[in-house]
């Protein structure tokens, strides 16, 4: 399974979106827009710590830019692949 389809089921999972499928959420769907999945704060802390402990990374809480690598599973995609280089 690759990184986009695993960030898709962790997402399904972990942020309750069992409405969902990993077929349903597109790799430019906005995450956090209402015109998107409309996620808020509280699914940003929670995703975030569950890609921690899947890919085994630490976010660092004083990098400014976060919030872009949470635009969509596109941009995570990226933000982790880079990531898992540096390991």
């Amino acid at each position: 399974m690759d990184i986009a389809t695993q960030i898709k089921q962790i997402m399904i999972d972990s942020l309750a979106l069992e409405d969902l499928t990993i077929e349903d959420i597109d790799n430019d769907l906005e995450l956090f827009s209402e015109e998107g999945l409309g996620l808020d704060s509280v699914d940003a802390l929670e995703l975030g710590l569950e890609l921690q402990k899947k890919f085994g990374f630490t976010f660092n809480a004083e990098q400014t830019n976060l919030n872009q690598h949470f635009r969509n599973v596109n941009t995570l995609t990226n933000f982790i692949q880079s990531q898992l280089a540096v390991k």
